[in-house]
């Protein structure tokens, strides 16, 4: 559990934010200074705010809030967003037997697999964290994953996840560039980009609101979430969940324009005999990464974001800190599993 000098390191990680020029010049601010704009602020005539919610799309709810100035620019805004959910999870899910990533893991063992330019581009990226994490990201976890059912409580067998191990590494990869195909090269591989997926989806969803000139919204899938502007002279105010109490969290931060995922071992999870198994898995041993509780990332985009808060899970919180200190356009917020908060040097006071 969290004490309540935990719960107050974690609020001082709101305080300092605000003065870190680094932070600034991501354009993540904390807009005290803004909160008294009136004319550049003040609502237009007939604009407001319109949101929607939807739940199952990614396995995930799905959430859009948005400054439109009518109710058709709004309506036709969602509607896009949405469209743009519902085609990325038919094309990127290992639960849909048709979709492109199914029809990859089916045949990219047998023979190289011409893609979308869209998935090329993402597995391209996938690779480009899992270099830089030291393989602690590595979507190929999925030929160990694949065999755990967090809904039905079923986890596999120390001899199956032996006998799948060895089939686990990015490097059996091999992107072709030049004829955009995958090829896996041992049998048995599996992929699944559900740790970067939805923040691609949320990066789209964003991009088709800049494309109509929306200039304040909030695109979310699950833990994923990426905002453009302000709340309309106020900050967007984005809560970090306490891991043991989903009534309770340990950080409120006000962001303007910046991504930010928050990955816990509180998401798809069973306790069985004093154990958590979670849908985080090590690549390197196949059983659920235990060496923090909770993960919040904070960078440009949400494809960054949420492809790289779950490497703490794996190497644990101080070396994770020392990867995204050495990227310099990422911070993070970690707790362990003590309870203990930390964050990268980003977060410091100046």
């Amino acid at each position: 559990m969290l004490g309540e000098d935990t719960l107050r390191i974690a609020v001082k990680v709101a305080i300092r934010t605000s003065a870190t020029p680094r932070f600034q010049a991501r354009r993540v601010r904390w807009l005290g200074f803004l909160l008294g704009c009136s004319a550049v602020c003040g609502p237009a005539a007939h604009a407001a705010w319109f949101e929607r919610t939807e739940d199952g799309i990614m396995g995930t709810r799905i959430a859009v809030d948005l400054w439109a100035d009518n109710n058709a620019l709004a309506d036709q805004a969602l509607d896009r967003v949405f469209s743009e959910m519902r085609r990325i999870d038919q094309s990127m899910s290992t639960y849909k037997p048709d979709s492109e990533v199914s029809r990859v893991n089916a045949t990219a063992a047998q023979a190289p697999v011409v893609i979308s330019a869209e998935l090329f581009d993402l597995l391209t990226t996938a690779v480009e964290y899992s270099r830089i994490t030291g393989g602690a990201f590595d979507i190929t976890y999925a030929s160990v994953g694949f065999m755990y059912d967090f809904r039905g409580r079923i986890k596999p067998t120390d001899k199956a996840i032996a006998a799948a191990l060895p089939t686990v590494n990015y490097r059996f990869l091999e992107l072709d560039k030049a004829r955009r195909t995958i090829h896996f090269a041992r049998p048995g591989v599996r992929i699944d980009l559900g740790g970067i997926a939805k923040g691609h989806a949320v990066d789209r969803g964003i991009a088709i609101l800049q494309q109509l000139k929306i200039e304040h919204a909030s695109v979310t899938a699950g833990g994923d979430t990426r905002i453009i502007g302000d709340r309309r002279g106020a900050p967007w105010v984005v809560g970090i969940r306490h891991p043991d109490d989903k009534g309770k969290v340990i950080a409120r931060i006000p962001l303007v324009d910046t991504a930010i995922s928050t990955s816990g071992d509180y998401e798809r999870y069973f306790d069985e005999n004093g154990v958590r198994y979670h849908h985080i898995i090590d690549p390197a041993s196949g059983h659920s990464a235990s060496k923090v509780r909770s993960a919040t990332i904070l960078a440009a985009t949400a494809t960054r974001t949420d492809g790289l808060s779950k490497t703490a899970f794996v190497l644990g919180a101080e070396k994770a800190i020392e990867i995204y200190d050495r990227l310099g356009d990422v911070d993070a917020i970690l707790v362990t599993p003590e309870g203990k908060v930390l964050y990268t040097k980003g977060l410091e006071a100046p």
